[in-house]
């Protein structure tokens, strides 16, 4: 029981706050909008990114899917890291980092106490 809640509480605290993000980007929110903006990038991206975001984490979430899963973490890891490197590469604070490094840790948990029946089958040998 403790090994299911250890996954599942990073997993359902980084799902929420990216389904929220994705949401916000995809709808295109004033405060997104804004923070695209300064970061460099297009508005359009909001809607690429919001929509991969949603999928990314319905799929964290939904059972099964263990192949798409691995795409999914792999996804988020990128944009967790792009996230933190546009902001520091933009001139803002380093403080304006840490929220993706936080929920990259939240990721980087999720996918390391993963269950067997979430994971991708290794080779046979």
């Amino acid at each position: 029981m403790k090994s299911k809640l250890a996954y599942w509480v990073p997993t359902v605290l980084f799902s929420l706050a990216l389904t929220m993000s994705g949401l916000m980007a995809a709808t295109h929110q004033a405060p997104m909008v804004a923070a695209y903006t300064h970061l460099g990038y297009p508005v359009y991206f909001m809607t690429i990114l919001g929509v991969a975001k949603l999928l990314g984490a319905a799929t964290l979430l939904a059972p099964g899917l263990p192949r798409l899963k691995e795409w999914a973490y792999a996804g988020f890891v990128i944009n967790m890291v792009s996230a933190a490197a546009s902001h520091l590469a933009s001139g803002d604070p380093a403080g304006n980092a840490v929220a993706p490094v936080v929920l990259l840790g939240l990721l980087l948990a999720s996918w390391h106490l993963r269950p067997e029946d979430r994971r991708l089958a290794g080779p046979t040998l």
